[in-house]
């Protein structure tokens, strides 16, 4: 016998409340089953979705948080790059620091030389003026700025250019100086030697240079050099630095002495008191030589001084002025 077909209706109970009744209703089977089934479908549907949404935000997370990392990494290595860049450069500055130092220590030496070529002009009589000093460098000021506050780029190429300035101003003072200390010493040489001070302390001249009336013949003769009239015993001085050539006396120029100086010059000093100094001696302008006198063919107190130019005398006076 054959099974009764299955019913394809099925009936829901539906109690509300207590005191209510029991509502049915029908429904059939096919929608019963495709119902669940379709919610099934649309929760697993939902959590592939979930699933599929947090992978794609996990990856995207993960690569941005690579993307950080890798540029983190990169500002950290530019920054340990710059570190030793500016710990190259700082022992680089040092090094440059300590030979710019000695440099301008050679630099100051030879300023040194020049200022004492400089004294040498000076007589021993007269008073020097101090040079003016620059001002104390411990006196200093400033606003404060913080090594942090400055980019270290624009601090470190500042102070390369700095540091390049000053070895090319020191380079060409070192190329410079000693040229400027040959001269000076040169100048120096030629100006001290110059027969250019007075002699003695009068300054009256009792006869001129050229052709006169001999004092002792009363004939026109030749007078070599200047008659400057004193009182025996003042100092005679020398009118340049030089070499005592001679230092005698003869019966017509008395005690005498003869100076070499620079340039083929000679002074002569006649009819002297007191000879204070000896052949071959080495004289400064100024210094006192011997004691005004009127020995040799003399009518007077007086110093005969003449310039010898060349072996042929010349007017002193041009000199002396």
């Amino acid at each position: 016998m054959k099974n009764a077909p299955m019913s394809r209706k099925m009936t829901l109970l539906v109690l509300q409340d207590a005191n209510q009744s029991v509502k049915q209703i029908q429904v059939s089977k096919p929608l019963v089953i495709t119902v669940p089934l379709v919610a099934l479908l649309s929760i697993s549907g939902l959590i592939v979705s979930l699933q599929a949404y947090s992978s794609h935000t996990a990856a995207s997370l993960e690569q941005e948080l690579q993307s950080s990392n890798t540029q983190l990494q990169a500002v950290v290595t530019d920054k340990e790059e710059a570190i030793r860049r500016l710990q190259h450069q700082l022992v680089t500055l040092t090094a440059e620091s300590k030979n710019m130092r000695s440099q301008i220590k050679k630099v100051s030496q030879m300023e040194d030389e020049l200022q004492q070529i400089i004294n040498k002009f000076r007589t021993g009589n007269s008073k020097t003026s101090e040079a003016a000093t620059p001002g104390d460098s411990s006196y200093i000021g400033g606003e404060f700025i913080a090594v942090h506050d400055v980019d270290s780029r624009i601090s470190g190429q500042a102070t390369r250019d700095d540091y390049a300035e000053m070895s090319a101003l020191i380079q060409a003072m070192l190329h410079r100086v000693p040229a400027m200390v040959d001269q000076a010493e040169a100048i120096h040489e030629s100006m001290s030697g110059t027969p250019s001070l007075w002699p003695t302390l009068s300054r009256r001249m009792t006869s001129s240079f050229g052709y006169r009336t001999d004092p002792f013949t009363k004939k026109a003769a030749f007078h070599a050099g200047v008659d400057i009239s004193g009182e025996i015993g003042d100092p005679i001085y020398s009118a340049g630095a030089g070499t005592v050539l001679q230092a005698d006396h003869s019966p017509a120029r008395g005690n005498f002495i003869i100076i070499q100086h620079p340039g083929g010059l000679q002074t002569w000093y006649m009819h002297l008191n007191k000879i204070q100094v000896n052949t071959g001696e080495k004289v400064t302008k100024g210094e006192v030589i011997g004691k005004l006198g009127s020995t040799g063919r003399s009518t007077g107190p007086h110093l005969h001084f003449q310039v010898v130019k060349e072996n042929e005398p010349v007017d002193p006076v041009p000199y002396l002025n």
